[in-house]
């Protein structure tokens, strides 16, 4: 069991309400070249696609296996040039942060791609 890190300095509610978090669905996951850790995510947001890069190819025997699956993601991220390739948000897992092996933040039931959270 580990022990819960302490919990982060507050924010306001309206510094809150600045980070877009979204149900997208991952359409596809791909191999980034030359890379150890990442992998191309194309994630489906109903009204639009993007490209998200995720450091998580050694998380999983088969990253494939998270294809079709709805996620939350942060989406007002500035975009990031990360191995020459730029990604557009940021995949919101559980547990890295902790040393935990990480699971995707999933909604309970399936909803609309690009519904918000929050």
């Amino acid at each position: 069991m580990t022990t819960p890190a302490p919990v982060k300095a507050p924010v306001t509610f309206d510094e809150f309400q600045k980070v877009d978090i979204r149900v997208g669905t991952i359409e596809r996951v791909e191999e980034v070249p030359k890379s150890s850790k990442l992998l191309r995510l194309i994630v489906d947001f109903g009204d639009h696609k993007r490209t998200i890069l995720a450091g998580m190819k050694q998380e999983r025997e088969n990253p494939k296996e998270i294809e079709g699956k709805q996620a939350l993601f942060v989406v007002n991220l500035e975009p990031r040039k990360i191995m020459g390739e730029v990604s557009e948000g940021l995949l919101f897992d559980l547990g890295a942060a902790d040393d935990v092996l990480p699971a995707l933040a999933v909604p309970e039931r399936p909803v609309p791609n690009g519904t918000r959270a929050g």
